[in-house]
């Protein structure tokens, strides 16, 4: 069982207890728990093997309670307070309370209609059945309906993050075969696109047989689709399906390319080789001989057209195969140039670890700096601060700044964007910030044109700094708010304001699209983890993907410069 399984354990009992008015720090620690459990680099089963229940509990946010559980579901394969809690509420309850716009408590009404499934509710819904419910009206039905269609949409997609850790364990158990002498997961995993339909990973090896055996045995598989020579197709235990294919070493690179590339970019380069003469696949490129001229490396198939490399992100048909031609190509942002994280939490607010563990966490990866920026007051979900605590709290960061060496822990706040435009803090609080950072968490369904000017409004204040996960929205669960980038981004540049790159996987907001289009009119941008645990620092490689995706280099990311240049 991995990590994200174990997660959604805990993220349903706090959805159950949430519904039963449970005590509400109750329901804040399993979903800390579930938060952090996520973000783990190592898993729980590793970690109880190794340690038993007592490593268990000293994971950051787990404790004796929640860890007895996990405990529990190793050794039993179920949770008996998760199972308790699913006898007393419907079957289908929580698919239907997932739907955007919906949420639990409308969920328990519609057992009047007798709705237990999203089949019966899109037909309730496009019938006019719900609006006599109480609360409900014709808004709400449609609300209902573009909830279902985004539902629909993300159906059999799967996060960057979920994807990535699949591949990296299918990765991992083959390379412990002496036959392979080659790995690489290609597909959109490998061009970094936000979702993730199925996985495609290729061998070099010229024992193909004794791969193919390996794989479809793999313990993480829960059913073989198909087992060939050279190909075989399995969906994992967690609903993924994978691809497995075996070339030879002289047609690496031609399969890398054509297992990487989307559609439209594949079907150019064979227009590239008909117009030259030539025939292109998985296999190489040959002459009209049926020779192999090409293919054995990347970087070989782009020469023989007289193109530079493309990065696999690039790989899109929007404007790479021009620019890599005149010699025009970026030279796309690397892990290796965030020099610091201006996002991330502590348990002063809605986090799971202190400054000083934030620090250390992030000393680790070798950065020069992190920007502490816990709420303010307006997210009283996430325990925001008063002023007067918001003082105490800088207080304990710069405390921790002399404290801790060879790393400089700025004092900052994720500040609420309010309706008016007007923030959370007066610039009395403000002006006591090293980086003041903006966002949205509330008033979601405001007009665009209203949220447009709000969030204007807002960039004009002199002493905002970054202007975090600009749409607001959560992948596969929540759309974002109406709002009109294409005044905010010039807005923003106005006003020498840097646009965030959120990398956790949920949001990766600002979109690689909108990336480009910031590059274009000059505009800044920021990566950052949005970390709410150490582990989620790493989440920044997230967030590269979807900057290189946008086309962005190391000198249009803000977090790439030393911290004298930040302030």
């Amino acid at each position: 069982m991995n990590n994200l399984e174990f997660a959604k354990i805990f993220w349903q009992i706090a959805e159950f207890l949430e519904l039963k008015a449970d005590n509400p720090f109750k329901i804040r620690a399993y979903r800390a728990a579930a938060q952090n459990i996520e973000s783990l680099s190592k898993s729980l089963e590793e970690i109880y093997a190794q340690g038993g229940l007592k490593a268990i509990e000293e994971i950051p946010g787990i404790g004796t309670h929640i860890g007895q559980k996990i405990e529990e579901q190793i050794k039993t394969g179920k949770v008996s307070v998760l199972t308790q809690l699913r006898k007393e509420f419907p079957q289908g309850f929580l698919e239907l309370a997932s739907i955007p716009g919906l949420g639990p408590k409308t969920a328990l009404l519609l057992k009047k209609l007798k709705i237990d499934s999203l089949a019966k509710l899109e037909k309730a819904a496009k019938s006019g059945q719900l609006r006599d419910l109480p609360g409900f009206g014709a808004k709400k039905e449609k609300n209902i309906l573009r909830g279902l269609n985004l539902k629909k949409a993300s159906h059999g997609r799967f996060l960057l993050d979920e994807a990535s850790a699949h591949a990296e364990l299918l990765v991992e158990e083959l390379e412990k075969l002496p036959e392979a002498k080659k790995i690489l997961p290609c597909g959109s995993l490998r061009r970094g696109q936000e979702t993730v339909g199925d996985l495609d990973i290729l061998v070099v090896s010229d024992k193909p047989n004794i791969i193919m055996d390996k794989f479809v045995k793999l313990a993480m598989v829960k059913d073989i689709l198909a087992k060939g020579e050279t190909k075989s197709s399995v969906i994992l235990k967690n609903g993924l399906p994978a691809d497995l294919r075996v070339v030879n070493e002289k047609s690496f690179g031609a399969a890398s390319h054509y297992f990487t590339g989307s559609k439209a970019h594949n079907i150019h380069i064979r227009q590239l080789a008909h117009q030259a003469g030539w025939k292109v696949s998985e296999y190489g490129i040959f002459n009209q001989k049926g020779q192999q001229i090409g293919g054995q490396t990347e970087a070989d198939m782009f020469a023989k057209f007289r193109l530079d490399y493309i990065p696999p992100e690039l790989r899109e048909m929007r404007g790479e195969f021009e620019a890599a031609a005149k010699g025009q190509l970026p030279k796309l942002v690397e892990l290796s140039d965030i020099k610091g994280d201006l996002h991330l939490h502590t348990k002063a607010t809605d986090g799971l670890n202190s400054i000083e563990e934030m620090a250390e966490a992030a000393k680790k990866l070798g950065y020069e700096y992190i920007l502490i920026s816990d709420h303010t007051q307006s997210t009283r979900v996430a325990g925001g601060l008063s002023e007067s605590e918001m003082l105490a709290h800088l207080k304990k960061i710069k405390a921790a700044n002399k404290k801790i060496k060879g790393l400089e822990i700025l004092a900052g706040a994720e500040v609420d964007i309010l309706p008016d435009g007007s923030l959370d803090y007066p610039n009395k609080i403000l002006n006591q910030l090293d980086i003041v950072i903006v966002s949205i968490h509330s008033n979601f369904k405001m007009p665009k044109e209203k949220m447009t000017q709000r969030i204007v409004t807002a960039l004009s204040n002199p002493l905002v700094k970054i202007f975090c996960h600009p749409t607001g929205r959560l992948i596969g669960q929540r759309e974002g708010y109406e709002v009109d980038l294409e005044k905010v981004l010039p807005a923003a540049q106005k006003y020498n304001v840097a646009i965030e790159i959120n990398a956790h996987p949920q949001r990766l907001d600002l979109t690689d699209v909108y990336c480009q289009r910031a590059k274009e009119l000059g505009v800044k941008m920021v990566i950052s983890t949005d970390a709410h645990s150490t582990d989620q620092l790493e989440l920044m490689k997230y967030g590269v993907m979807v900057a290189r995706r946008g086309w962005l280099e190391k000198k249009d990311i803000v977090n790439t410069q030393a911290v004298r240049d930040l302030l």
